[in-house]
């Protein structure tokens, strides 16, 4: 089974997110730069005494920053979904079950970056959830994800903040496979340093009980 589906049907959208009415293929929203709308959603395994992020390092067949290491899980809705829908990506992808009721918003952000197809436009709504499940207990769907890794929550603030070059995560295979591994700047998907701080921080809040502001479109 591909990674993703080229003849997947995608609802278009304006830059705001506001939908069009329209539908397109996948393959053909990407050529087209067409706006479209998309999920992200970080996940945070609070089992232990120090919280750790889940990151996912993107297969190899992905359309869109192949191998490279990106938010807990990412996915398109497709044509007629609504975001609560959209969850289903959990599952599919590391085999965690999600409930609407158990995420909370980090905000909405829109990209535009060229991808060797054409060029991605996406409205993405960003969530995040805690939950005491087990990081050996999760399944990267191999077709979708090379690896699953547990960073520190604290590592990874301080990877992205530029305190350290370097962090060493756990790593979870598809097979299952425990080890571990090095995650450095250059392994994360390009131009979203910012991104990623601003979820590690807000998600670092979040946990300490403190209030922070959503990421908006502007």
């Amino acid at each position: 089974m591909p990674a993703q589906d080229l003849d997947e049907p995608f609802d278009l959208c304006d830059r705001d997110g506001h939908l069009l009415g329209r539908v397109k293929p996948r393959g053909e929203v990407h050529r087209d730069g067409d706006w479209h709308r998309a999920l992200h959603l970080w996940v945070v395994l609070a089992r232990r005494a120090k919280p750790v992020v889940v990151l996912q390092r993107r297969s190899l067949a992905k359309d869109t920053h192949p191998g490279l290491v990106d938010v807990s899980v990412a996915g398109h809705l497709r044509a007629g979904e609504s975001v609560d829908d959209a969850l289903r990506e959990s599952e599919e992808e590391i085999g965690l079950a999600v409930a609407p009721a158990a995420t909370f918003a980090l905000g909405v952000r829109r990209i535009e970056k060229p991808v060797p197809a054409g060029v991605d436009r996406e409205v993405q709504t960003v969530l995040a959830t805690v939950t005491d499940a087990m990081f050996s207990r999760l399944r990267p769907h191999a077709d979708e994800v090379a690896a699953l890794y547990a960073a520190p929550l604290a590592g990874a603030l301080a990877l992205a903040r530029g305190e350290k070059a370097v962090i060493v995560v756990a790593a979870l295979d598809p097979a299952g496979q425990l080890t571990s591994a090095q995650l450095g700047a250059e392994d994360f998907v390009p131009g979203d340093a910012p991104y990623r701080l601003r979820c590690l921080e807000a998600l670092d809040a979040h946990l300490r009980g403190q209030a922070f502001a959503p990421m908006a479109l502007d």
